[in-house]
């Protein structure tokens, strides 16, 4: 980015569960225990966690990418990595530790400051499907699946699926991959509205970094509110909704990116955003 300090790749460990690396202003945050097709752990969890925050509160991380090695996304929790707990299960217990797991891992993402883009490069069941959904955008690999699989096991759904999925694609249809826990592809997900775009397999990083790309080189704090504004609309009635609009606007309109925006415009020229 023209404006904008490079900072150099850090080198990845691969025997790292969680890789991470800053490239040209994203972040990359890559799950990385292939053998598991990535069910997530109790450490993965919270390593993700940390990035996204430290994303939101670093200016040289103007977006994010969430991908994972081998052929699986997410393949869901994997709770053998996880604190030991011993002695008799209690009342609030199971509560608790969905409080502070996979809810936790979900607002972590819808509540980070900058843009993230999911590249699902394979299966993404469970925790992992919703994940993916909570990303801003979700580029998928041909190959990937995104299956609810919490039926299978007997379980209620957990990590906000039944927040997210109903208003991605209707109460009716979200009871229908719920309820039977089916196997969706790509580009049936994309039909729906799961996913934003489906490409070939191989081209997937190029896409997803060619996405963050675009993203990192544009207005940081316009697209900060600009997510906010459109998270809470799926809540708050029209008057809650154009109160925010116009407190957003009066917010970015003291960032130097809206007056470089405004002045590109008056000088028919290409704007150069700095993220500030």
């Amino acid at each position: 980015m023209a404006d904008s300090p490079r900072v150099e790749p850090a080198p990845d460990h691969r025997d790292a569960a969680v890789l991470h690396r800053i490239d040209h202003g994203v972040s990359w945050i890559t799950l990385n225990r292939p053998e598991a097709m990535n069910a997530v752990t109790w450490d993965q969890r919270e390593r993700v966690i940390a990035l996204l925050g430290e994303a939101s509160a670093d200016p040289a991380v103007r977006a994010v990418v969430i991908t994972a090695t081998g052929k699986g996304f997410c393949a869901g929790a994997d709770l053998r990595g996880g604190p030991a707990v011993g002695g008799e299960r209690i009342a609030g217990d199971v509560a608790r530790m969905i409080r502070l797991g996979a809810q936790r891992l979900i607002t972590a993402v819808l509540d980070c400051e900058k843009p993230v883009v999911a590249a699902v490069n394979g299966t993404a069941a469970g925790i992992g499907a919703h994940l993916a959904l909570a990303c801003d955008l979700v580029v998928a690999a041909e190959s990937a699946r995104f299956i609810e699989v919490f039926v299978r096991r007997g379980l209620v759904p957990d990590g906000g699926g039944a927040y997210l999925l109903p208003r991605l694609v209707g109460p009716q249809k979200a009871k229908e991959l719920m309820f039977f826990g089916d196997a969706l592809a790509a580009v049936e997900a994309e039909r729906l509205g799961l996913v934003n775009k489906v490409v070939p397999d191989e081209e997937l990083t190029a896409v997803a970094r060619e996405w963050a790309q675009r993203l990192a080189e544009g207005p940081t704090r316009a697209l900060a509110l600009t997510k906010q504004l459109v998270n809470a609309s799926l809540d708050g009635d029209l008057a809650a909704a154009l109160a925010a609009e116009a407190t957003a606007q009066e917010i970015n309109m003291t960032t130097a990116d809206a007056n470089e925006g405004v002045a590109s415009f008056v000088e028919r020229r290409s704007p150069k955003y700095t993220g500030r």
